[in-house]
Protein backbone atom coordinates (compact mmCIF):
# COMPACT_ATOMS: atom_id res chain seq x y z
CA UNK A 1 0.00 0.00 0.00
CA UNK A 2 1.27 3.47 -0.85
CA UNK A 3 1.75 5.69 2.18
CA UNK A 4 2.04 9.44 2.25
CA UNK A 5 4.39 10.03 5.11
CA UNK A 6 2.62 8.82 8.23
CA UNK A 7 -0.86 8.57 6.66
CA UNK A 8 -2.14 6.12 4.08
CA UNK A 9 -4.21 7.21 1.09
CA UNK A 10 -7.50 6.21 2.74
CA UNK A 11 -6.67 8.24 5.84
CA UNK A 12 -5.90 11.31 3.74
CA UNK A 13 -9.23 10.97 1.91
CA UNK A 14 -11.06 10.58 5.23
CA UNK A 15 -9.36 13.69 6.65
CA UNK A 16 -10.27 15.68 3.52
CA UNK A 17 -13.91 14.60 3.82
CA UNK A 18 -13.98 15.62 7.49
CA UNK A 19 -12.42 18.97 6.58
CA UNK A 20 -14.98 19.46 3.84
CA UNK A 21 -17.87 18.75 6.20
CA UNK A 22 -16.57 20.95 9.02
CA UNK A 23 -15.77 23.94 6.79
CA UNK A 24 -18.06 23.91 3.77
CA UNK A 25 -21.38 23.08 5.44
CA UNK A 26 -21.17 25.97 7.96
CA UNK A 27 -20.21 28.34 5.12
CA UNK A 28 -23.29 27.24 3.16
CA UNK A 29 -25.45 27.84 6.26
CA UNK A 30 -23.88 31.29 6.80
CA UNK A 31 -24.58 32.28 3.19
CA UNK A 32 -28.20 31.14 3.59
CA UNK A 33 -28.54 33.16 6.81
CA UNK A 34 -27.02 36.30 5.30
CA UNK A 35 -29.24 36.13 2.19
CA UNK A 36 -32.45 35.65 4.20
CA UNK A 37 -34.51 38.23 6.07
CA UNK A 38 -35.19 37.81 9.78
CA UNK A 39 -37.10 39.86 12.32
CA UNK A 40 -35.13 41.85 14.87
CA UNK A 41 -31.70 40.55 15.78
CA UNK A 42 -32.39 36.95 14.77
CA UNK A 43 -29.95 37.12 11.84
CA UNK A 44 -26.95 38.05 14.00
CA UNK A 45 -27.98 35.47 16.60
CA UNK A 46 -28.01 32.68 13.99
CA UNK A 47 -24.67 33.82 12.55
CA UNK A 48 -23.12 33.64 16.02
CA UNK A 49 -24.73 30.25 16.73
CA UNK A 50 -23.28 28.77 13.53
CA UNK A 51 -19.86 30.35 14.07
CA UNK A 52 -19.48 29.26 17.70
CA UNK A 53 -21.22 25.88 17.63
CA UNK A 54 -20.05 24.67 14.22
CA UNK A 55 -21.94 21.63 12.97
CA UNK A 56 -24.29 21.67 15.95
CA UNK A 57 -25.14 25.28 15.11
CA UNK A 58 -25.81 24.33 11.49
CA UNK A 59 -28.14 21.54 12.58
CA UNK A 60 -29.98 23.90 14.95
CA UNK A 61 -30.32 26.52 12.22
CA UNK A 62 -31.73 24.10 9.65
CA UNK A 63 -34.27 22.66 12.11
CA UNK A 64 -35.22 25.86 14.00
CA UNK A 65 -33.84 28.96 12.31
CA UNK A 66 -35.19 28.41 8.80
CA UNK A 67 -38.72 28.54 10.23
CA UNK A 68 -37.98 32.00 11.69
CA UNK A 69 -37.18 33.61 8.34
CA UNK A 70 -39.50 36.32 7.08
CA UNK A 71 -41.48 35.08 4.10
CA UNK A 72 -41.82 37.62 1.31
CA UNK A 73 -45.09 37.91 -0.61
CA UNK A 74 -44.96 36.27 -4.02
CA UNK A 75 -47.55 38.51 -5.74
CA UNK A 76 -46.86 38.45 -9.46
Amino acid sequence: MITLGVFSGAEVILMLLILLVTLVIPIIALVDILKSKFEGNNKIVWVLVVLFLGLLGVILYYFIGRKQRVQENQNI
